[in-house]
């Protein structure tokens, strides 16, 4: 069973199964259509399989034109779950959000397996993309995928390989991010290898699902603490007046030793804000209080509070006060030159905002619309930026440094400026450094 599951990965004869057409997922997709797999995508959303038919893209950074290609050569969406039966490979490309006790909310992962379950047969592969804390894929998966009578190892297989996503970013892709894979045995594994070095360029093997999980989660975990550690020297260098940025520069000239991190007025994305604290539940569970992991998570979370209080001082200093002022922030995407909203920290702040009264517009070329949100509601539409339109405004706040954003207009036109993001060097009187 094993060899004839590899031979037909091998041969790029198998049906690949991608649950969840996310920013994930997408582009793993288009990967597999790419290199020839007969790809169906499997998704709860009716509007992502509409679009996907018509050849049209809804993430950004994903070209219409990359769809298209792939569904002229037989790339299909489904709502329809029944059709696992006819993929070789299932991939789970679901979120792993936290629940608002900041506890890992597994019900999407949960819900998926379950709805899964009663369409597999022998002879699959099911692989986890979804980052969660080690152990999940023996302790959670494996007993639902069992539970209809097939055996991990022996006739289905079971593979974690965490997602490495880098929306927007133009110096790697899915193909050239190397993908780790852990099995829930040696077959398991043998097949893993065989669904992902057809269309990766490196694939990196670890021993166990556990390994694998861990492993996305040292990855996120070191750029939150080292995120956590720059948001907190910005802060005492705030006290101090020294300019971060200029510090972080002048490190950055040492050739060893030292890797730059920016500051900002928070983190974002679906994984930095989350993943951390995966790992600091699932260690309770041994008895571990992973203290440096929180205090970073602690930082991090804390910056949007640290911008609105610049905001209120330096509206203060104009004799205006929050509420009722006229405030526009400009990008609300988590990072710069992509649509993704998830965990913005932009959108934190808007709401620190309405909760104290001011009155908000944005603008963000990258977001027309306000999109609907599982915990943010806010009826708006990216405003015109204009030297007229930033007049009007009693504040503007950078909260997210697009390239598209003419950064001379802004300063020249704006009566006050709050720079989260370092992108203003100059002193100005309209202008103040969170």
């Amino acid at each position: 069973m094993t060899n004839d599951l590899v031979q037909k990965l091998k041969s790029k004869n198998a049906n690949i199964g991608i649950v969840g057409l996310g920013y994930v997922g997408l582009p793993l997709a288009l990967r597999y259509a790419d290199e020839g797999f007969k790809v169906t995508g499997f998704d709860i959303d009716n509007s992502k399989v509409a679009m996907i038919a018509e050849g049209k893209s809804y993430i950004e950074h994903i070209p219409s034109e990359g769809i298209a290609k792939a569904v002229k050569n037989g790339f299909v969406a489904t709502t329809h779950f029944e059709n696992i039966k006819d993929v070789d490979a299932i991939i789970l490309c679901v979120p792993t959000p936290l629940n608002k006790y900041r506890e890992p909310d597994l019900s999407f992962v949960l819900d998926t397996t379950d709805s899964i379950v009663p369409h597999l047969r022998s002879g699959q592969v099911v692989s986890l993309e979804s980052t969660t804390y080690p152990g999940t894929t023996d302790e959670e998966l494996k007993p639902r995928i069992e539970s209809s009578g097939l055996k991990i190892g022996e006739n289905v297989f079971l593979v974690f390989s965490p997602e490495r996503e880098d929306p927007g970013n133009p110096n790697f892709s899915t193909k050239t991010i190397p993908k780790v894979v852990g099995g829930y045995s040696k077959n398991c594994l043998e097949v893993g290898v065989a669904l992902y070095n057809g269309v990766i360029d490196k694939v990196v093997p670890v021993t166990s699902t556990k390994a694998a999980e861990m492993t996305k989660l040292l990855e996120n975990i070191h750029r939150s603490v080292n995120i956590g550690l720059v948001n907190e020297m910005k802060m005492v260098c705030d006290k101090m007046g020294i300019d971060i940025h200029e510090v972080i520069d002048a490190a950055a000239t040492k050739p060893f030793g030292f890797v730059a991190y920016r500051p900002g007025p928070g983190i974002g994305g679906h994984c930095i804000p989350i993943d951390p604290f995966y790992l600091t539940w699932k260690a309770r569970e041994y008895g571990m209080h992973t203290r440096f992991i929180e205090l970073a998570g602690e930082i991090n979370s804390y910056m949007p509070n640290f911008v609105m209080k610049k905001i209120a001082v330096a509206l203060n200093d104009r004799e205006k006060s929050v509420k009722g002022s006229k405030v526009l922030v400009l990008g609300i995407s988590y990072k710069k030159n992509i649509d993704d909203m998830r965990e913005s920290p932009s959108v934190f702040l808007m709401e620190k905002l309405r909760h104290d009264g001011a009155v908000l517009d944005y603008h963000d070329p990258h977001v027309p619309v306000f999109p609907k949100m599982r915990e943010h509601n806010f009826d708006l539409k990216s405003v015109e930026l204009t030297a007229e339109s930033l007049q009007k405004y009693d504040c503007v706040v950078l909260a997210t440094d697009h390239d598209k954003f003419d950064y001379d207009l802004i300063v020249q036109n704006s009566k006050l400026l709050i720079d989260t993001r370092g992108k203003f060097r100059q002193e100005a009187p309209n202008l103040v450094k969170a």
